[in-house]
């Protein structure tokens, strides 16, 4: 698996943490959608990638 694959789905991670600690914050619904919307991106195109 080339490196931009893992990196690609370490960032999908580390957004989908943002989006939860937005949930815990009380944050706007808009905001954690947009936060899981980019995780889920990036998490296909790095099994896409891969």
């Amino acid at each position: 698996m080339p490196y931009w694959s893992t990196l690609l789905i370490a960032l999908g991670g580390l957004l989908l943490g943002g989006a939860w600690s937005l949930r815990t914050q009380k944050a706007p619904v808009w905001a954690q959608a947009g936060f899981v919307a980019c995780a889920v991106l990036a998490i296909i195109a790095g099994f896409v990638t891969a």
